[in-house]
């Protein structure tokens, strides 16, 4: 009678161990254990938003961007159609888009790829002012700008063009072209 009584317990210790037999050599688990290729994306997202507030809570800067992807091996954040606004005090504030960007992990450089806009809108007594350049390194936490390639400065009815161009977008602005500088001026 007591085999009887402990067949069940049979049937189930077998089943059980046929079970984790057969997890063990299943594909599933194969798949969960293959290591991820070189700078795959951890996660991703569209429609990106992100806001940063300075020591005393106000609004520093905003980065959106049409899709953003996050890469686990070097930390950087790829954006696509990124706009990074930077607030200041009394002023309005700097507005730079591109085609593409990358963050770095840390967040202390952002590289903006392709045609690249800055805008600051006009008040006060002064001007409207807008860069067209490429390839700009930004360096966020210093408000520092900097890009070797061909750049356009305009502040109507002024324009100034040049190859290589330096830029620190907080008061006193300061913008520095660094070679084959040329000017319009207008002295109306």
């Amino acid at each position: 009678m007591r085999l009887t009584e402990n067949k069940h317990y049979i049937f189930l210790s077998i089943f059980a161990l046929l079970s984790a037999w057969l997890a063990n050599n299943t594909e599933i688990l194969q798949i969960a254990k293959r290591v991820s290729p070189a700078h795959s994306p951890d996660y991703f997202s569209s429609g990106y938003h992100k806001w940063q507030m300075n020591e005393q809570g106000t609004l520093k800067s905003t980065l959106t961007a049409d899709k953003m992807t996050h890469y686990s091996d070097d930390g950087t954040s790829h954006s696509i159609e990124p706009i990074m606004t930077f607030y200041n005090d009394n002023t309005p504030p700097w507005v730079i888009n591109s085609e593409t960007g990358i963050l770095s992990a840390d967040g202390k450089n952002l590289q903006l790829n392709g045609q690249v806009k800055i805008d600051r809108a006009e008040y006060k007594d002064h001007r409207k002012i807008t860069l067209n350049t490429s390839n700009l390194k930004v360096q966020p936490e210093i408000n520092y700008a900097e890009t070797q390639e061909w750049a356009e400065l305009i502040n109507t009815p002024h324009k100034t063009t040049g190859t290589g161009m330096n830029m620190t977008y907080i008061e006193p602005i300061h913008i520095e072209f660094l070679a084959n500088v040329k000017g319009n001026y207008d002295n109306k």
